[in-house]
C-alpha cells in the first residue's frame, strides 16, 4: 500500500495538501470533505479511510482551505460553512483526480462529514460524468439546496440516532435526491459518533457502498 503524505494538490488558483494512499489494485478512489472546523487529521475520518483502504479503495484527505484560511476560519468560523467555496475546492481536486495523475484513472467516490457533506453533494451535480458514488456521515445536505436534484451519483446518508435535529434535516434532504439514494440511522449514535462501535459500522457500511457504486 502506498501511502503519500503532504501531497501538494491543484484546486483552482490555490494549492492545497492532502494525505493520498493507493492500496494495490485499488479499484476506486474516495475523495474526502471535512466538517466544520475539521481537518485532514480528523482521526474519524482517518479510520474510516483505513477501513476503506482495506476493502481497496484508494483515499485522498485534504484540507480544503489553505493555511491562511485556516488562520482566518479558527478566529472567525466564517469558511467553514462557506458551501460555494468548499465545492469549489472539491471540485478542483475531483478534476486532478481525473486526470489519472495521482493514482490512474480510478472511478471517484466522495466522502462528506458535517458541512462537507453539502460540498460533496454540490461537486457530484457539477460533476456527474466523474463521481459515481457519495457518502455523508452526519451531514447536512440540506445546505446543497437546488443542486440535490441534480445529483446523479448513488448517495447514503448516514446519520445517528440521537443526532435528532440533522435527522430530520436529512430526512427532508433524501426527497430532493434522487430515487436510489438511501438514509440509514445508525442506533445509539449521536453526532461524532462517539458511542463505542457506531464509528465502525459507518465505516463498514461506507465501505460497501463504494465498493457496489464505483464501476471496476
Amino acid at each position: 500500500m502506498d501511502g503519500t503524505t503532504g501531497t501538494s494538490i491543484p484546486a483552482g488558483d490555490v494549492r492545497l495538501v492532502g494525505d493520498l494512499v493507493v492500496p494495490a489494485d485499488a479499484r476506486g478512489i474516495v475523495l474526502f470533505a471535512h466538517g466544520s472546523g475539521s481537518s485532514r487529521h480528523s482521526p474519524r475520518n482517518r479510520m474510516v479511510a483505513e477501513v476503506l483502504n482495506r476493502s481497496g479503495l484508494a483515499t485522498v484527505l485534504v484540507d480544503l482551505l489553505t493555511p491562511e484560511e485556516e488562520a482566518l476560519d479558527d478566529r472567525t468560523g466564517e469558511l467553514r460553512f462557506d458551501i460555494g467555496l468548499l465545492t469549489a475546492r472539491l471540485v478542483g481536486v475531483v478534476d486532478w483526480l481525473a486526470t489519472g495523475e495521482p493514482a490512474g484513472r480510478l472511478p471517484i467516490g466522495l466522502f462528506g462529514a458535517s458541512t462537507g457533506a453539502a460540498a460533496a453533494l454540490r461537486a457530484a451535480a457539477q460533476r456527474p460524468d466523474q463521481v459515481y458514488a457519495v457518502v455523508s456521515r452526519g451531514g447536512r445536505p440540506d445546505l446543497a439546496g437546488a443542486d440535490l436534484a441534480r445529483v446523479r451519483a448513488g448517495t447514503l446518508l448516514l446519520v445517528g440516532g440521537l443526532d435528532e435535529e440533522v435527522l430530520r434535516l436529512n430526512d427532508l434532504a433524501l426527497a430532493d435526491l434522487d430515487a436510489g439514494a438511501r438514509l440509514r440511522v445508525v442506533p445509539g449514535a449521536s453526532h461524532l459518533f462517539a458511542e463505542p462501535g457506531t464509528l465502525d459500522q459507518v465505516a463498514r457500511e461506507a465501505a460497501e457502498w463504494f465498493v457496489g457504486r464505483l464501476p471496476g
